[in-house]
């Protein structure tokens, strides 16, 4: 296995990773500036405000988006292996 295949499965591997994480990122952030535009509105400064409905909103992107996280998963799992049956 030469330099750039492994390079390619690294690039792959953390393209995979942003592509699984990042609706739970921007999830998180859209919850977390609507909860601080709130909490800036009523002068309300409590630190466990945000919690509850963040976790509630990755529990809803599970819920949505889990069988489009598993099938990235899967294919590049699937991909990894069929590559490492392909070497010498």
């Amino acid at each position: 296995m030469t330099q750039g295949q492994l390079l390619d499965i690294a690039r792959e591997a953390v393209m995979t990773g942003l592509l699984v994480a990042a609706p739970f990122l921007i999830v998180s952030l859209i919850i977390g500036l609507i909860v601080s535009i709130f909490q800036a509105a009523t002068q309300i400064h409590e630190q466990s405000i945000v919690f509850v409905p963040k976790i509630v909103a990755t529990g809803l992107v599970i819920i949505f988006m889990g069988s489009w996280i598993i099938n990235t998963m899967v294919t590049f799992t699937g991909d990894i292996f069929a590559l490492m049956n392909s070497l010498p």
